[in-house]
């Protein structure tokens, strides 16, 4: 793996500070900080964010998501620390943040308070439920989201319980969509010089990715149950096993790509077979091609299966876990994973900035540092504190 180089981004202009912790709203920064936004990450004194000590096996998993962000330790719930806020807030572009609604308002942070330090502040809030509503003064962690959003009943297979994907789907989707609703603000800033407030809520979020399950139910009266590997009445397109005991993905659900599967199975003349012909008939006969492609496919080893297919231009692939990432070549050529020097994990590797541009990349230029270790820098520089005030407030447990 390589390093990736340093290149300012598309969004090196812009200031963001960051509040908040967990994922659904520093996923957010780290996406900004990723495209080359200034990302200042405000944490709490001597704590900082619960993300620093989580990760399996070792620590790491805030070398990801504090990656290009600089940190700075604040007390938000005394009037200092908020007075010292809405100095930084006169000069940023961008404020993220995803404590529970109201709390912000409470310490006198609101949209209203910081829009009188910076009219064209543009501040963004995540959370379980939103910012109104009759549910959103409630605690909302991303489980509760993805079960609300409809993702949690879909999960898994039919004969047990609801499952969940084994990430924080629901944070990063609701992270995501406010980065989406950040940039798009951002456009309507450069055009009237207006702030605004991005409201993305996890349960929202995941509403969004569920397809037409919605107008399924309210046209036809359909509730999508769980369906295991499958997707009902999209076939084929299923995992498959092998002689040497791998299971290996097909995608051949489209009538061309079908036929050229048929082909690829020697078995031309299926592609013609009523039950099979179109998109419709296979998805009446769906458990009946499964397990005919299942017999086919158990004939062979991985690696001859997927030759063959790939010469007959039929999508198909192994399931890949880490170690398959690191090891494959298309993973290596692009750089999707890179090496990311950090002093506390000699052999740290990471995933890549997404998505690609052409002419401003966005890179990572350090990992996630250490606590406040950028005090100094933002204090004094940003705020003309002199080493004396900050020795006092930090004595004081301000910062």
């Amino acid at each position: 793996m390589s390093e990736v180089p340093e290149t300012p981004g598309p969004l090196s202009d812009l200031r963001v500070l960051e509040l908040g912790a967990l994922i659904a709203g520093p996923f957010c920064g780290q996406l900004l900080g990723d495209l080359g936004a200034e990302v200042i990450k405000v944490e709490p004194p001597g704590v900082g964010d619960p993300m620093r000590t989580w990760g399996q096996g070792l620590p790491v998993w805030w070398s990801v998501i504090g990656r290009n962000k600089k940190s700075i330790s604040l007390n938000l719930r005394e009037p200092e620390g908020q007075a010292l806020l809405k100095r930084l807030v006169a000069d940023a572009d961008v404020l993220v943040e995803n404590f529970r609604p109201g709390t912000m308002e409470k310490w006198g942070l609101g949209y209203a308070d910081l829009a009188a330090v910076n009219a064209k502040l543009i501040m963004v809030r995540v959370s379980g439920f939103g910012q109104t509503g009759p549910y959103a003064q409630r605690a909302g962690y991303g489980s509760i989201g993805e079960a609300m959003g409809g993702i949690r009943y879909l999960a898994g297979d039919p004969d047990r319980p609801p499952s969940r994907v084994g990430l924080s789907i629901g944070d990063s989707l609701a992270a995501t969509f406010a980065c989406v609703g950040t940039l798009a603000a951002l456009h309507h800033r450069e055009r009237t010089g207006q702030g605004q407030v991005v409201d993305s809520a996890i349960y929202e979020a995941v509403l969004a990715m569920m397809e037409s399950t919605i107008p399924e139910y309210t046209e036809a009266g359909v509730i999508r149950e769980r369906s295991g590997s499958i997707l009902p009445r999209i076939a084929p397109s299923n995992v498959y096993p092998t002689s040497d005991g791998e299971m290996i993905l097909i995608g051949a659900n489209q009538d061309s790509v079908f036929s050229r599967l048929c082909g690829a199975m020697g078995n031309p003349d299926l592609a013609r077979d009523p039950r099979y012909r179109d998109h419709a008939a296979r998805g009446e006969h769906q458990q009946v091609l499964d397990d005919l492609i299942a017999a086919w496919t158990a004939t062979l080893e991985a690696d001859a299966l997927l030759a063959r297919l790939e010469d007959s231009g039929v999508p198909a692939g192994r399931i890949f876990r880490a170690p398959e990432m690191l090891a494959d070549p298309q993973f290596q050529a692009r750089e999707s994973i890179v090496d990311v020097p950090d002093p506390r994990f000699p052999n740290l590797k990471m995933q890549n900035v997404v998505p690609r541009l052409s002419a401003t990349a966005g890179s990572i230029r350090w990992p996630g540092p250490e606590l406040g270790a950028h005090n100094s820098e933002v204090y004094s520089g940003l705020l003309r504190l002199s080493q004396t005030e900050l020795a006092d407030l930090q004595r004081r447990g301000i910062i």
